[in-house]
């Protein structure tokens, strides 16, 4: 059975942004332990797994997501992506 994190806690992936509440939405480190700081869908094995990819780039393919996925507004996506992104630790220089 998978193990809830507190709701309180309100992590989310410092890739993405995906809120992760679940064992299973949390990424994995190189030795298959739970990295607490990135999603399943960002980091796996102790990597990225769009190692190279700008943030322009993880912007547009997070909004062909929400569009897509989500049925979300083009600009909604857009905008949110566009300012939570860039706050994110992967992002900040």
């Amino acid at each position: 059975m998978q193990k809830e994190h507190p709701i309180n806690e309100k992590i989310i992936c410092q890739s993405c942004g995906m809120p992760m509440k679940k064992d299973k939405d949390f990424g994995v480190n190189k030795d298959g332990s739970q990295n607490i700081e990135y999603c399943c869908f960002c980091f796996k094995n102790g990597r990225f797994t769009d190692e190279g990819v700008t943030l322009q780039q993880k912007i547009d393919k997070l909004v062909k997501i929400s569009v897509e996925q989500l049925g979300m507004p083009e600009d909604t996506a857009r905008f949110m992506a566009e300012t939570k992104l860039p706050k994110l630790k992967r992002w900040t220089k």
